[in-house]
């Protein structure tokens, strides 16, 4: 506050002090102040030694030589004491601290202009298929024979949003020469992301380009349904992560696969998002005993629990149903028939993805 700097003391209402000085904001501090004593002082000013309160400048006559005390209301009050917010030798964040914007400012508050961080990890990208396009060369009047690469617009948007650097590589061939080129274009990454490839079919050759290449696969497959051919190893120490070709699925198994991998590399502690208490709406028929990470429209209940409704089509080519969702409701596949009002877990989705880089609105 602006004010005087007084000791409680000495105040009653009423009572008039004698001014011995005035304090700047970043002057030094003035001599101690005695009994019977005041010192005006700006907001920002150091205190002066003895003074335990400020009484604000309407609560006075606004003296210069003297100044009477007319409001008692702010004794023992507005002085910030030195180490109130940290002290020399305090651990201001544990290693693993996600730094936000008031982080910033406790750094910054503690002189601290160099703190130890890790860097941002880069993620390549390489996406797969014959039938696809990037977003720039899509013609639609060949829309019949040729897709648009969404994965590759979803999957840079993701690792953006999770914290790290995306490069996109482009997208392979159906041959193992070009995406053995890809890969090795990748190589500088901390990495590597495939969409695409590493199936049964006689065109998924990702798995037998990286086993060539020296790599090693430590697992292919997960009973979840979507995104069951995911894929996770390493190439020549690089880690790599493959995932489905479908949109949906690749979404949904970043989210759960790679997400906590890149926070990982980032040195976070808090890796997983944390689930929420979830209703069903509706009636839910499985198509197979496995974990199911179902599309829902979540909406808070009075109970504490949220209500999850079908965004929509299932299907792992349906994005807008995904678009729709707020989460991931959590089935754990041991029944087929889920009735309504049964209560899960779901998986609160991030907000929208930043794609302006990519998509150009018009």
């Amino acid at each position: 506050m602006d004010g005087y700097a007084v000791r409680s003391a000495d105040l009653r209402e009423g009572v008039t002090l004698r001014v011995t000085a005035a304090i700047a904001a970043g002057s030094a501090a003035s001599p101690a102040i005695g009994a019977g004593e005041a010192v005006r002082i700006m907001t920002g000013g150091p205190v002066p030694h003895g003074a335990d309160s400020i009484i604000r400048h309407e609560d006075t006559d606004d003296g210069r030589e003297s100044v009477v005390i007319r409001n008692l209301r702010d004794a023992g009050r507005n002085i910030r004491k030195a180490g109130e917010d940290f002290r020399a030798g305090d651990v201001l964040f544990e290693p693993g601290q996600e730094l936000g914007v008031p982080h910033l400012g406790v750094l910054a508050a503690a002189g601290i202009s160099t703190p130890s961080v890790h860097r941002r990890p880069r993620v390549a990208v390489i996406s797969s298929g014959d039938e696809l396009v990037d977003i720039d060369d899509f013609d639609p009047d060949l829309a019949g024979g040729k897709i648009v690469s969404a994965n590759s617009v979803t999957l840079a948007a993701s690792i953006a949003d999770a914290g790290a650097e995306p490069r996109d590589l482009g997208i392979a061939r159906d041959d193992p020469v070009s995406l053995r080129e890809k890969i090795e274009s990748a190589m500088d990454a901390d990495l590597i992301v495939t969409s695409a490839g590493i199936s049964v079919g006689d065109h998924d050759h990702v798995r037998n380009v990286i086993t060539g290449m020296g790599g090693h696969i430590d697992f292919w497959k997960v009973r979840m349904r979507p995104g069951a051919p995911l894929a996770f190893g390493d190439i020549r120490g690089t880690p790599w992560i493959g995932l489905s070709g479908n949109p949906v699925s690749a979404i949904v198994t970043f989210e759960l696969f790679v997400r906590p991998v890149i926070r990982r590399m980032l040195g976070l502690r808090n890796l997983f998002r944390p689930t929420l208490p979830a209703r069903t709406r509706n009636p839910i028929t499985l198509g197979a005993p496995l974990m199911h990470f179902l599309r829902v429209m979540m909406t808070p209940a009075n109970d504490g629990v949220y209500d999850a409704e079908l965004a929509g089509s299932q299907s792992s080519g349906v994005l807008t149903a995904l678009a729709r969702a707020n989460g991931l409701l959590i089935l754990p596949g041991d029944r087929l028939e889920i009735a309504a009002g049964e209560l899960h877990r779901a998986l609160p989705l991030s907000g929208v993805l930043d794609t302006s880089d990519r998509l150009r609105l018009t």
